[in-house]
């Protein structure tokens, strides 16, 4: 069975979208109970948790959160699951007409709100759990949280990130949810992330570079690249690619 549904109605890119507040219905994230357990994860997500719990916050960007604390705390969810071809990692495409990051493919999450709780601790879980369920219409009690990566930062929004990680337990439609914010929601096999044809360097005018992924009609780059990249060689999946082939951006990106 596949969850791609499409639907159309950092280092600099594709920040958390995030939603206003009080925007839609109470999430049904808010009165759950989250927590962190690798029990009963698929083998294949092995290497994903373990470099989860080993991992230095300086293995997986050059950009982190200030020392004086400021920036704006937010969560993304980094949603794996298994799919026709295999496991399968669920990304969404930002809105066209949006101010910022138009356009642009990123894990669902945003800001935190402060009914989301403490943001040192539960908070960031809740967080990407609710604006998942906003973004793409995710059923949360189907998603089980199995780590945690060390809070990262994106200059151009000022968005202090915590990825987290879950395995898409129990598979849950999921669509677009509001037009206004998002183009579509898709997954996409982790076999076509690790291919080495679907793999580049993106280069913006600005003369940041940074690893991009094309794939589903769309090409991955920014912050969320950044992470998958990571992702993906940490957890041993990494195959040689060419990293001379580059992919210009242009100075709206």
């Amino acid at each position: 069975m596949t969850h791609t549904h499409t639907h159309s109605t950092a280092q600099a890119g594709n920040g958390p979208a995030g939603s206003p507040p009080g925007h839609g219905p109470v999430s049904r994230a808010s009165g759950m109970a989250v927590d962190i357990t690798t029990d009963g994860l698929p083998a294949w997500l092995d290497p994903v948790a373990d470099a989860a719990r080993s991992v230095r916050p300086q293995q997986l960007s050059r950009f982190l959160p200030p020392e004086s604390g400021a920036g704006r705390q937010s969560a993304v969810l980094i949603l794996f699951g298994e799919g026709e071809r295999g496991p399968e990692l669920l990304l969404m495409e930002r809105a066209g007409t949006l101010r910022s990051h138009a356009g642009q493919p990123s894990f669902p999450g945003g800001a935190l709100d402060p009914e989301d709780g403490d943001q040192a601790t539960t908070g960031p879980l809740r967080a990407a759990l609710r604006e998942a369920e906003e973004e793409t219409g995710l059923d949360p009690r189907g998603v089980q949280l199995f780590g945690v990566l060390p809070r990262l930062y994106i200059p151009v929004s000022s968005f202090v990130v915590t990825p987290v990680l879950g395995w898409w337990r129990a598979p849950s439609p999921v669509g677009v949810v509001d037009p206004g914010e998002t183009a579509r929601v898709f997954t996409v096999p982790v076999a076509d992330l690790t291919d080495p044809a679907n793999r580049a360097t993106a280069v913006h005018p600005s003369g940041h570079a940074g690893p991009a992924f094309l794939v589903e009609s769309a090409l991955v780059w920014g912050f969320t690249a950044g992470v998958i990249d990571r992702i993906v060689h940490y957890a041993g999946w990494e195959r040689p690619w060419d990293r001379t082939r580059q992919v210009p951006l242009d100075w709206r990106a």
